[in-house]
């Protein structure tokens, strides 16, 4: 079969990562009859009023944009339903659909997840593969059900991980590769050759969302650890230990090998700064400290030595 041009869809999205597939819904020509994403929050040092990503490009396009606070609320999913979507589109929106909003369209609530479920499912999967130090992922189409992540799977994209490929990096080919796996499974809905494919629980694993505590770095793990921490955690929280006494965030780390006691400073020049861990030393090209920029090595070392033989604490 051929869907209609004019099939009602919504589409539910908040941040950077659903642009790229919302480009793709529409460049797809299906009638969007309203956009879902989250209210407007407080943003920068000025706690300026800022709208979700994904509001701008709807507005510039003249979509009609929904900012419940509470998708659930009865009167939300009356007004749902009077648009009356046949489909609904759902990436990174950061609220659960609950059954009444799941029972609404006849095709279904077609979600892009950043990860080849059964694996991470949950809030931040691709930050977790990289800190597990997977080599591959990619994204996964799927049916929405009442679980978290548990629908049944549609269309798989993958997609290899890079040695040192940080989670913003990641995160920006995988939006990318998320509106492919979007056109694709658009298309077989189209034909009618989408195959539901259950998911097996059993190697079903997790990705919470992230707190900045899950930054500190402990010296006593493996430096090839301590690296995919580092680019895992790259943009944000950021890995960090401390520099006498004060918060040190680090990046563009790279794994060496060494010995040493785990903490203490190797060697530090423009290069890097060799910090030695359980096993192996750890290279740091890049360091923060609070209220400051981002500064390479050599430039960081200028205003702020660094002496052989000090410890970085947890």
């Amino acid at each position: 079969m051929i869907l209609p041009k004019d099939i009602r869809t919504v589409f539910m999205g908040t941040p950077e990562f659903a642009l790229a597939t919302l480009e793709g819904l529409l460049d797809f020509g299906l009638n969007l009859v309203g956009v879902y994403t989250q209210p407007d929050r407080p943003s920068g040092r000025g706690k300026k009023l800022t709208p979700p990503p994904v509001k701008a490009l709807a507005e510039s396009r003249g979509i009609r944009v929904f900012q419940p606070l509470k998708l659930r609320a009865p009167e939300v999913v009356s007004e749902l339903r009077a648009l009356a979507p046949d489909l609904i589109v759902v990436v990174a929106y950061g609220q659960i659909l609950p059954k009444s909003v799941l029972d609404i369209p006849q095709y279904g609530c077609i979600n892009v997840h950043a990860s080849l479920l059964p694996a991470y499912r949950g809030a931040a999967p691709i930050n977790q593969a990289i800190v597990d130090g997977r080599t591959e992922t990619g994204i996964t189409t799927m049916l929405m059900d009442v679980g978290l992540d548990t629908g049944d799977m549609l269309v798989k994209k993958t997609t290899a991980i890079g040695p040192f490929e940080t989670a913003g990096a990641l995160h920006d080919r995988l939006a990318l590769l998320g509106r492919e796996a979007l056109e694709e499974t658009l298309r077989q809905l189209c034909a009618g050759t989408l195959h539901p494919e259950k998911q097996d629980d059993t190697l079903s694993s997790y990705a919470p969302m992230l707190k900045k505590e899950d930054g500190r770095i402990d010296w006593r793990r493996s430096a090839a650890e301590i690296h995919n921490q580092v680019r895992g955690l790259d943009p944000w929280p950021g890995a960090f230990t401390c520099l006498d006494g004060e918060v040190l965030k680090i990046a563009n780390s790279a794994p060496e090998e060494g010995v040493g006691e785990p903490g203490a400073i190797v060697s530090a020049d423009p290069d890097g700064v060799r910090v030695a861990c359980a096993d192996g030393v750890l290279k740091i090209g890049e360091l923060q400290l609070p209220g400051k920029k981002r500064l390479p090595a050599g430039e960081f070392l200028r205003g702020r030595p660094i002496p052989t033989g000090s410890r970085l604490e947890s």
